[in-house]
């Protein structure tokens, strides 16, 4: 039924008809008429946060762990430019928000008025689309699409302006119908190619399965079918860094991640493959590494829903454009029909040769009883929460990202949240927060490093106030990681502000905000400080003070290929030549 009502009015009633039950905002003058109506109702929780970038990492969080469109409201002028960097970042990472943004009357755009700035023609180039809406009657319609195109395709952000006149407005709203948009992303794949890769599958003698987020962002049933695909044929699966939980960590046929930071046995096999299945990736440069050296001898399957990433990149064989889901249903389908066929002889040879790989054990550090080692924190860490089925890890950007990724295990989606495409410094703590709130009895760590966690540090307010026992785990090394070690091995040492000289004391940072700290720097104490941490029920931050100069190994060097991994510590040093020989 269509009713009369404030364009403000319009904002909550869409939210709610859209099933929105949390949104993450702060507010402003020209935001203001939304703000009274959200204070009018109870079904949607509004969590105040300290920053508007917080408030986009926070919807991030939030959509990647729930699978629905996060939600943001900000107010006009800085309060809308502030969303850029998390809108860039939910758009490389494809995850699906809404940012509303409140925008000055319309009879003062175009003034330089007062907070007023051009937010449809700042956030274009970092939106999926965006709209300004000059027309309360044309309100509901926008907002409803605006949730559609979010969230289908490849999902991403979008942005609504709105001016706070239309705000006061009244309109006609109209609840939302079955989509009649003129976006409507193609699902299924074609018959022909996807009958044409079980051919190549049925032939490969060296498969494997590379595989991305967009297994995970096309829902459970992806994750469900792409483990059926590779336990039936017994291919091998690797991972991007988002992809991490579609096939289980604890799989047989698990190669762990691949790319620059990635395992040995994971890059081996992409370079030596010789059919390489892309499912729902795109080819992303920290993957390919040198591109005309990427996977030589394979042929090239891409599985994407959006068309763009076909070829965009790296030259494909079979393109499939479609959803990931629908299109690993019709291979299930076509391979079974044909009578479930692979090369069982070939496979054989070739997971004897994936099992040499790992005999390099390319995530072997050296250890310490007088320093905690990065990779020991984690490993730790690991060991005392892997039995938690509830466990939700976010990530800010840097070693520490890496080490997570290699020396955590998933074996569900939607349980890892970090920034890959834009890299985000800053990222994982409001994500935290956005994570802890969808989920609220859940265990939600954001592993940090020292300098990332200090960009958005004022989110710890948000977590007291709304008593999120979101956990931060700093492995503090009193170093920006990832910068000093591209200094240590390429730029001949010069340590160029790669370190702050005034840090704050983290556990006295705790204490202030009303929090838990907890400091540790022995490796004796560290599961024991762990199980501080775990059992404590409110937000802490652990100060956990690691090796000041802890290179962050395998590592594939720009503009090299994936057999010229240096090793680092695990004990065979060196690069490794283009017949997989370690150079010691």
């Amino acid at each position: 039924m269509t009713k009369e009502m404030t364009g403000a009015k319009m904002v909550v009633q869409a939210l709610k008809d859209q099933g929105v039950d949390t949104i993450f905002g702060y507010p402003g003058g020209a935001a203001l008429p939304i703000y009274d109506e959200i204070f009018q109702q109870n079904d949607i929780r509004h969590v105040l946060v300290r920053h508007e970038q917080g408030a986009v990492h926070a919807a991030e969080g939030y959509a990647r762990s729930t699978g629905k469109v996060g939600v943001v409201l900000v107010t006009s002028g800085p309060g809308a430019t502030n969303t850029v960097t998390g809108l860039t970042d939910a758009l490389l990472d494809s995850i699906p928000i809404l940012v509303l943004s409140a925008q000055v009357p319309t009879f003062l755009i175009g003034s330089d008025a007062f907070q007023e700035a051009d937010t449809v023609g700042i956030t274009r180039p970092c939106t999926k689309h965006n709209w300004l809406v000059k027309d309360t009657d044309r309100l509901p319609a926008v907002l409803h699409e605006a949730f559609h195109v979010a969230r289908s395709g490849r999902p991403g952000p979008v942005l609504v302006d709105i001016p706070k006149d239309v705000q006061f407005a009244s309109g006609t709203y109209t609840p939302p119908k079955p989509s009649t948009s003129h976006y409507q992303p193609r699902q299924k794949g074609s018959m022909e190619e996807i009958t044409e890769l079980v051919a190549a599958i049925e032939k490969a003698k060296r498969p494997v399965f590379y595989t991305g987020g967009g297994v995970i962002n096309s829902g459970p049933a992806a994750s469900q079918l792409l483990r059926e695909l590779v336990d039936a044929t017994g291919f091998p699966v690797t991972s991007t860094l988002m992809g991490l939980g579609a096939y289980p960590a604890s799989g047989k046929n698990w190669l762990g991640m691949l790319g620059m930071h990635g395992l040995y046995e994971a890059n081996m096999a992409t370079h030596g493959c010789d059919l390489l299945i892309n499912i729902g990736a795109r080819f992303d440069d920290r993957i390919t590494g040198r591109i005309d050296a990427f996977s030589p001898k394979s042929t090239k399957a891409h599985i994407d829903i959006d068309p763009s990433s076909i070829n965009k990149v790296i030259k494909t064989d079979i393109p499939i454009v479609g959803d990931v889901g629908h299109v690993l249903e019709d291979i299930l389908k076509v391979w079974k029909s044909r009578g479930r066929k692979t090369d069982a002889e070939a496979l054989v040879k070739w997971n004897r040769q994936i099992d040499e790989w790992r005999k390099i054990e390319c995530l072997r550090y050296t250890p310490s009883t007088t320093s905690i080692k990065p990779q020991y924190a984690l490993q730790r860490l690991e060991a005392l929460t892997k039995d938690r089925k509830d466990r939700f890890i976010t990530t800010e950007v840097g070693q520490h990202q890496m080490w997570a990724a290699q020396f955590l295990n998933f074996e569900d989606p939607n349980h890892w949240m970090t920034s890959g495409g834009l890299g985000t410094m800053g990222y994982g703590f409001p994500a935290s927060i956005g994570v802890q709130m969808a989920h609220r009895e859940a265990l939600v760590i954001n592993v940090a490093g020292e300098a990332s966690w200090l960009m958005n540090m004022q989110e710890m307010g948000t977590a007291v106030q709304y008593n999120l026992p979101v956990k931060q785990f700093i492995l503090n090394n009193e170093r920006l990681g990832m910068v000093r070690q591209w200094q240590q091995l390429l730029h001949g040492e010069r340590y160029s502000q790669s370190w702050s000289e005034a840090l704050p004391d983290f556990v006295k940072l705790a204490e202030a905000f009303g929090a838990k700290g907890i400091l540790c720097k022995d490796p004796a104490d560290l599961d024991d400080a762990i199980m501080e941490m775990l059992n404590y029920d409110g937000p802490v931050i652990f100060d956990c003070l690691v090796e000041k100069h802890e290179n962050c190994f395998p590592m594939i060097p720009s503009g090299k290929a994936h057999n010229e991994m240096l090793l680092g510590d695990a004990e065979t040093k060196g690069a490794i030549d283009a017949k997989g020989s370690v150079l010691v």
